[in-house]
């Protein structure tokens, strides 16, 4: 593995860092203000859409794409560097780039298992950033960790599908902007454990869908990824060309697209980590107590010196396993993406908290991003499966090998 960035990859990060501090950073605050302004949490001021335009401009657009057909046509290894980046202001830098969750898992898949069709109808708009979209997997009633408990039904019948079933964090689909939603429920409750899914294009006004309500993160909107939604799915009808791949084929279509969409979220944490980093560095060279800067104290420098270890270990695994999904696929990287799943998530929320800790009272207001980073950090220890699930998996695996 080389660890020098490429060409290619130097340019493009230069590019991206200079666009978060002529653009984004300060759209931070203006953010916050429009979203407040408007009265709904979840509301799309309009700053992103300046910010997009910006991006567009600049040629920093779908590059988590590798296929260059739809995206920027780069590696993982090329792309985990400008995620990272992207991820010190995660509530805007990934979307501003259209680089945002779930639409790049949803492209992924459309761009994988979509008919050509589907990806004339949906994933070209969404490669344009005209529209957003939903996945909806998870269900209140039953542990959805384990994704073949899934419940919601998908029956045909003549030329349609017909959904009934409760969805719950579904991400996306609290964005004014989405019009489409990616939906897992049973076609055979008879068949084998994993060949009982399907997945299935479902547009957000079909007759039928009620978006209940928005779910909070901590409080939080967390409407740059569009926000989360309880659904409920009533008698919806959707024809059957909605359905994407075969039946039978929605447990592997869901692996394929968290593979990716895991390592991306981990990429980004290390970015979150870095700024947490640096923003504690700021604060204890400035602020004094006790008659000397808080710099000066034994416990803080712990602080620094174990984050930037803890960093950079996350990094060097983030950036083994996507050399790994370029060069044996995703399935042969199975085990360091499982691995950076449970490491990254851990590392982010512990420098977080160090940063939080040294400011005080500010770490935890509105006035720093420390607390939506923290609460973000903390929520990816659940989203695209729970620590304990990928420790319990990567522990089997590691079994086998000495069985």
């Amino acid at each position: 593995m080389e660890f020098a960035y490429d060409d290619r990859t130097v340019e493009l990060r230069q590019r991206l860092e200079a666009f978060l501090t002529e653009c984004v950073y300060p759209a931070e605050p203006v953010h916050h203000e429009q979203v407040l302004a408007a009265g709904d949490p979840w509301a799309r001021p309009p700053v992103m859409e300046e910010l997009k335009a910006q991006a567009r401009a600049r040629g920093l657009w779908n590059l988590f794409l590798p296929d260059a057909r739809y995206g920027a046509g780069l590696t993982n290894l090329q792309y985990a560097p400008l995620a990272e980046l992207t991820g010190r202001s995660p509530h805007l830098a990934p979307e501003a780039l259209n680089c945002a969750a779930p639409d790049t898992g949803n492209m992924e898949l459309l761009a994988e298992f979509g008919s050509e069709e589907q990806r004339k109808q949906w994933l070209t708009p969404l490669l344009a950033g005209e529209i957003r979209s939903a996945f909806c997997m998870t269900e209140p009633e039953v542990a959805s960790s384990d994704a073949t408990n899934i419940a919601t039904r998908i029956v045909r019948d003549g030329d349609h599908y017909v959904i009934n079933g409760r969805k719950w964090w579904s991400s996306g689909a609290m964005d004014p902007r989405c019009e489409i939603f990616i939906v897992m429920g049973k076609t055979d409750p008879d068949a084998d454990r994993h060949r009982q899914q399907s997945m299935i294009l479902v547009p957000r006004d079909a007759p039928g869908v009620t978006v209940r309500r928005g779910m909070r993160v901590f409080g939080y909107s967390d409407a740059a990824h569009g926000g989360h939604a309880e659904i409920d799915f009533s008698d919806v009808r959707v024809p059957v060309e909605n359905l994407v791949g075969e039946e039978g084929t929605g447990f592997a279509i869901a692996q394929a697209r968290l593979g990716p969409g895991r390592i991306h979220h981990c990429m980004r944490l290390v970015g979150m980590a870095e700024r947490a980093l640096e923003l504690l560095c700021r604060r204890v060279l400035d602020r004094v107590a006790f008659g000397r800067p808080l710099a000066e104290q034994g416990v803080v420098r712990e602080w620094i010196a174990e984050s930037r270890v803890r960093i950079e270990q996350a990094r060097l695994l983030v950036l083994k396993t996507a050399w790994l999904m370029d060069t044996v696929g995703n399935k042969g990287a199975h085990t360091e993406i499982q691995a950076i799943k449970i490491a990254t998530p851990l590392m982010a929320e512990w420098v977080i908290d160090k940063a939080i800790q040294a400011y005080g009272g500010a770490g935890v207001s509105q006035d720093t991003p420390l607390a939506e980073l923290w609460a973000q950090a903390r929520t990816l220890r659940l989203a695209d499966g729970p620590d304990e699930v990928h420790r319990a998996s990567l522990a089997r695996r590691e079994l086998r090998r000495h069985s």
